[in-house]
């Protein structure tokens, strides 16, 4: 059986923007493994049913089932010890650390920064519901909840200092190489290209540095999909 990979996307098929997805994307390539991308879309919950939840990614490698990003990360970890390492020396505990952190603080700083760009890119029925779903968990509308974010910016580049340090010391957060912490915090990172032209960082900002490496890595795999900056 093929190994394939379920991701969220656009109403463009080829707009995927779920950051927990880009991380399996980005692992999968470090990994050096292929994988059928399949589109799933907000409203197809019922066609993830196999899985026993309903949320990408999932990922499907022979008779494997595996969902949560970071369970398919430890999966491809203990299943193909051969290749590359997802987690830099061994120890998964600092990827861990970064993951945990971007879905927390980096998650839910830059919801407040994009999301009322992404029902733009929806069809109809899913731009319904994804607007009735965060507007039922936010407490108020999408305009509402990013009204006012240029001027909001600064306090968001402010509180990235701790990546800005470790960046300015070494080329990845994995050290000399990428590891799957630099790929749960480029997968935030992506998801806000892919539906938002709001500007998150200034020009010479070590953390823009470091994203311009990681959409170069496996031949441009980040790079070039749709985007907006």
């Amino acid at each position: 059986m093929a190994r394939r990979l379920y991701e969220l996307v656009g109403e463009d098929p080829a707009r995927r923007f779920s950051p927990y997805c880009w991380r399996i994307r980005m692992a999968l390539a470090h990994k050096g493994l292929a994988a059928e991308c399949v589109p799933w879309r907000f409203t197809e919950g019922a066609a993830l049913g196999f899985s026993g939840q309903d949320k990408v990614p999932v990922l499907v490698d022979g008779d494997r089932v595996v969902s949560d990003s970071w369970a398919i990360a430890a999966y491809l970890e203990a299943a193909y010890p051969e290749r590359p390492a997802l987690f830099a020396g061994g120890d998964a505990r600092p990827a861990r650390f970064l993951a945990a952190w971007a879905d927390t603080v980096l998650n839910g700083a830059l919801a407040r920064l994009i999301v009322s760009d992404i029902p733009r890119w929806l069809a109809p029925g899913q731009a319904a519901y994804f607007r009735r779903s965060r507007e039922a968990r936010f407490g108020m509308s999408l305009e509402a909840l990013t009204e006012g974010r240029e001027e909001r910016l600064p306090a968001f580049r402010a509180n990235m200092a701790p990546l800005r340090l470790v960046l300015r010391e070494q080329p990845f957060l994995g050290g000399a190489r990428p590891d799957y912490g630099d790929y749960a915090v480029l997968g935030s990172l992506q998801w806000a290209r892919c539906v938002s032209e709001l500007s998150l960082f200034e020009s010479g900002d070590p953390i823009l540095a470091w994203r311009e490496r990681m959409l170069d890595l496996f031949g441009g795999l980040a790079r070039d999909v749709p985007h907006c900056g």
